[in-house]
């Protein structure tokens, strides 16, 4: 890089997330211009596709102000299973408690269909001789008996420890008196305790949430431990890791809330979204960020990512604030195949970053969807993303050996496999938008990811909207979201209390006891999740120090006609409050810079102005991923960068 450009980067801002496939990095120097980098993901070690990222930025450590990580090592633990070996003690009576869950089938109607088995067996599972009711304790524990729990851990051998004891969100001095034992007997284990997890209501949620925990803890603390060894013995800074909500912890701080981490890549790529949407002038937006394994939706509401409590990730749920992402097994590298039943099927596999999609030329073999869009030319071409040479011959080869199986001509078998992908992709963004009472064609489509311009009309068809906002930066946004995001930390307590007979002081006292439990920050945010009496459920609505009942339960009647279409005339409890602060944000700039020549033989956006207007059918290679336009939408090249495709009237 010439001295120039490093000196331009000095103090950078850079985010590098590590996918499925690809790792990619975008810096975001001082004067908020943005650079963007992508290499081959290192499955054994991501912190080496981090440091092969970095080595392609080619700036030297010190121009490095800022590095924040967004990695699937707390996803992939949960997925395959290799987290910590972890003992549960919970109040004597409930030791089935994660088994039992809510009783619910894994599928309604498919009887085969099973959950995925707790993280912690039923022989690691131990009774606690106490009881504490909400009003207050019906059974002490004693010292002998903690003594005698902390015992039988120790002879488990267990990694980690999860201590999740009834009603422990109303008073924890049981649960930290029975974790001063274990301490004394296992001093070497993880102990995690649930009512510092989550200080909430539903033991399940928040016993399956202590023990994803502890599950993560260790592998998780590992892993950033030796990412941090690796940047800062290079000379780079200490990394900051993108938390599930959205925000940043530095990486120390964010192994001690290993669940928190369980979307932290995805994250990413909504703030990121959200982000290039308000550059464009859209407040509401679905999201989705396609790679090479899996396709991430997600919802933007007045210029910000949803953020929610709750959720599964790999079968676990993980009740703690997330940003609102569904992902789905079908993206760039999903494998296609046949089933028992002669029938063609896209994914869940994925042909990965090793060997790839056959036009990679790295061993795969297999056809992808990847390769079925090379063979109906919709990415046309040779030199792809990542520096990987495309091989249209390979692609073809692995198509046709498909399509003989089938009896059917290699262009329908591709066409097949890319709306096959399309149906799974556009059932998740009706989920995130029409189940919320959402309804998706009052706002655009934000397509990124490297697979995100090639789908995002045939999805925008499905669901019946007529805008698309193909960003600049598209393949690598969810980079760009972790290279601006600020810090941010989440606390949570419980309040168990009707909103009538909620004071201005008493919601005043709430909030600045959530405020003292985190840092000073510059933005402050407050909300209640709240029910009417007798719900199960709860909706969150945004709270401010100073608000009376009534203003809450007017808040909370809006968001559920929103949301459901009803009210009811009925008492609204506040169950929980929620709290977070964030810190500053990198200030970034975004528009086409230079100018650049346009062909119309050989369609190509390298960043550079350009006044273009597009017809479809067409195609357009971006810098970093591939635009489709199809038949009856025209796209629009935009002064921030991207394209913005609308459907003909």
């Amino acid at each position: 890089m010439a001295a120039e450009a490093r000196a331009r980067l000095k103090g950078a801002s850079v985010g590098i997330d590590v996918g499925g496939t690809f790792t990619d990095l975008v810096a975001v120097a001082e004067d908020g211009v943005a650079v963007a980098r992508k290499v081959a993901s290192t499955p054994r070690d991501q912190s080496l596709g981090v440091m092969a990222s970095l080595a392609a930025l080619g700036s030297p450590p010190g121009t490095i102000g800022r590095l924040i990580h967004g990695t699937t090592v707390a996803t992939n633990a949960l997925l395959e299973r290799t987290g910590a070996r972890v003992a549960l003690c919970t109040t004597e009576g409930f030791e089935d408690l994660l088994e039992l869950r809510r009783q619910d089938r894994a599928s309604l109607y498919d009887l085969s269909r099973h959950h995925p088995p707790p993280l912690v067996p039923a022989e690691r599972c131990l009774g606690v001789p106490e009881r504490l009711a909400p009003e207050g304790v019906l059974r002490g524990l004693e010292r002998d008996d903690a003594t005698r729990v902390a015992r039988a851990v120790a002879a488990l051998g267990a990694q980690a420890v999860a201590v999740s004891l009834l009603h422990a969100y109303r008073d924890g001095a049981h649960e930290r008196r029975l974790a001063a034992a274990i301490r004394a007997a296992c001093p070497d284990a993880e102990i995690v305790l649930g009512s510092e997890i989550l200080p909430e209501i539903r033991e399940y949620e928040r016993t399956a949430t202590t023990v994803a925990e502890a599950f993560l803890r260790p592998v998780v603390s590992r892993y950033l431990r030796r990412l941090a060894d690796r940047v800062m013995g290079a000379g780079y800074p200490a990394p900051g890791v993108m938390t599930s909500s959205g925000g940043v912890l530095p990486a120390g701080e964010a192994g001690e809330h290993a669940a928190s981490l369980a979307l932290s890549g995805p994250a990413g790529g909504v703030v990121g979204a959200a982000l290039v949407a308000r550059f464009a002038g859209f407040g509401q937006a679905l999201t989705i960020d396609i790679g090479g394994t899996s396709a991430d939706v997600g919802l933007i509401l007045d210029g910000a990512p949803l953020v929610e409590s709750g959720g599964e990730v790999a079968g676990v749920p993980i009740a703690l604030p997330r940003v609102l992402v569904e992902s789905v097994s079908a993206g760039g590298g999903s494998v296609g195949w046949i089933d028992d039943g002669g029938a063609l099927r896209v994914g869940p596999r994925s042909a990965g970053a090793e060997p790839g999609p056959a036009a990679f030329a790295r061993g795969g073999t297999e056809a992808t969807v990847t390769d079925a869009h090379i063979v109906l030319g919709n990415v046309r071409q040779r030199e792809l993303s990542g520096g990987i040479a495309a091989d249209p011959m390979a692609a073809r080869r692995a198509i046709e050996r498909l399509a003989g199986t089938l009896g059917a001509s290699a262009d329908r078998v591709a066409a097949a496999m890319i709306a096959a992908a399309d149906a799974a992709m556009a059932r998740a963004l009706r989920r995130v938008s029409v189940e919320r009472g959402i309804d998706p064609r009052r706002g655009v489509l934000v397509a990124f990811g490297g697979g995100g311009g090639l789908h995002a009309c045939g999805l925008a068809d499905q669901l019946g909207m007529r805008r698309i906002l193909v960003p600049p930066f598209a393949g690598v946004l969810s980079a760009l979201g972790l290279a601006v995001a600020a810090e941010r930390r989440d606390a949570t307590a419980s309040v168990m209390q009707r909103a009538a007979s909620m004071t201005g002081d008493g919601v005043r006292a709430v909030c600045e006891a959530l405020a003292a439990r985190v840092p000073a920050a510059v933005g402050r945010a407050w909300w209640a999740r709240a029910r009417y009496a007798g719900q199960g459920h709860e909706l969150e609505v945004p709270l401010a120090p100073g608000d009376a009942g009534d203003l809450i339960e007017a808040r909370f009647a809006d968001v559920h006609a929103v949301r459901y279409g009803f009210t009811l005339d009925l008492p609204v409890e506040v169950v929980s409050a929620r709290y977070a602060a964030t810190g500053e944000r990198v200030t970034l700039t975004l528009g086409r810079k230079g100018v650049q020549r346009w062909s119309p033989d050989e369609p190509r956006d390298t960043g550079g102005a350009l006044e273009v207007t597009l017809r479809g059918p067409a195609t357009v290679a971006l810098p970093d991923a591939t635009l489709l336009v199809a038949e009856g939408w025209t796209a629009r090249a935009l002064p921030v960068g991207g394209w913005l495709l609308e459907r003909d009237a």
